[in-house]
């Protein structure tokens, strides 16, 4: 089978009788095998598939008989970092440093996404390039400053280092597990403990790679403490308020940790929460029947609460808050009513 830098395009593919039910990203992926599914995605989700003639939809089911048009090279946007003129919430700022609330919705530098503006635009490192006149370089260029992450649809504190020293100090204490980051997290269900710790390992998934997993012994080593904080009992099933620690900085590692323990957090549809809420009777109580709509939230409900480290050059121990956001606030408050 040729590489896909090798077809002529555009090219045309048959869809066999033996493909019906498959999707589409599925069944086209092995037919361009040098792409890679997100690539595959990507490339259908911007309108370069043709499927019968028309644009296409990524997770569309082939019935058999059809015919898959691919129009162009399957070529994803050059990351770069420049810098752009956002709004940055910055809590504390001094020559080595500064510790920024991220809003949810910003990737922090950049990275996935079908074109050009999704992948490179609109993130916090070119936010930071815009305000600070000196960044870390450590990162890499794509990465000036970004000592650790947070999840594009998670939002607050992240700590960015302003110089090369301050970097390598400050990656230290997170290498050695000093530095204390603590979470708020919505999730769906009731506790069996009101407190406890997740040390499964978390490891790429081998068939979904825009997920993570707690399924393979290979994965690396993760550690989540949680609490409960409040329980609350909705027209929508029972959710549960926790404050969440982390020893570790897994790529979605709460998410994950708390989805493998069945309390998915609110608004992650990627691991598990509904899309949307929906009333567990049809016949609801007088309790019920206060809910005016139906709560929505258009993100994770994960919030970085809190962050404590020591600085790099006078050794204070700093420690840093930052509350809910209004969103966040107003979705809780809905579920409180009912």
């Amino acid at each position: 089978m040729p590489t896909s830098a090798a077809l002529t395009y555009p090219f045309t593919i048959a869809v066999p009788d033996s493909a019906a039910g498959q999707r589409l990203d599925v069944f086209l992926t092995p037919h361009l095998p040098d792409a890679g599914r997100t690539l595959v995605q990507e490339h259908i989700s911007v309108g370069k598939v043709l499927l019968n003639g028309k644009p296409a939809k990524v997770s569309q089911k082939l019935r058999g008989g059809e015919l898959v048009k691919v129009l162009e090279p399957l070529q994803r946007a050059p990351l770069r970092a420049f810098a752009e003129d956002i709004a940055l919430d910055i809590v504390y700022e001094d020559d080595q440093l500064a510790v920024i609330h991220k809003p949810a919705g910003m990737m922090v530098h950049a990275g996935a996404g079908a074109t050009e503006s999704l992948r490179n635009r609109g993130t916090l490192v070119n936010a930071l390039l815009h305000h600070f006149a000196a960044l870390s370089g450590v990162g890499g260029e794509l990465r000036p400053g970004i000592v650790h992450r947070l999840d594009r649809e998670t939002s607050g504190l992240i700590l960015v280092a302003k110089t090369d020293a301050a970097h390598r100090k400050l990656a230290a204490q997170f290498a050695k597990r000093e530095v204390k980051k603590q979470y708020v997290a919505l999730v769906h269900g009731r506790f069996k403990q009101a407190s406890g710790t997740v040390r499964t390992p978390i490891a790429r998934d081998p068939v979904h790679r825009t997920r993570m997993t707690s399924r393979l012994a290979e994965g690396r080593a993760a550690i989540t403490h949680y609490a409960v904080r409040e329980e609350m009992e909705t027209p929508f099933g029972v959710f549960s308020l926790v404050d969440v620690q982390i020893d570790t900085g897994r790529t979605h590692q709460i998410r994950v940790h708390m989805s493998s323990l069945g309390h998915p957090v609110a608004g992650d549809t990627l691991y598990g929460a509904p899309e949307e809420l929906k009333q567990l009777s049809r016949n609801p109580s007088r309790s019920q029947m206060r809910v005016a709509s139906q709560p929505t939230l258009g993100r994770n409900f994960l919030h970085a609460a809190r962050l404590e480290f020591v600085h790099p050059t006078t050794g204070e121990a700093l420690q840093f808050s930052a509350p809910l956001p209004p969103e966040l606030e107003r979705f809780a408050t809905s579920l409180r009513a009912g």
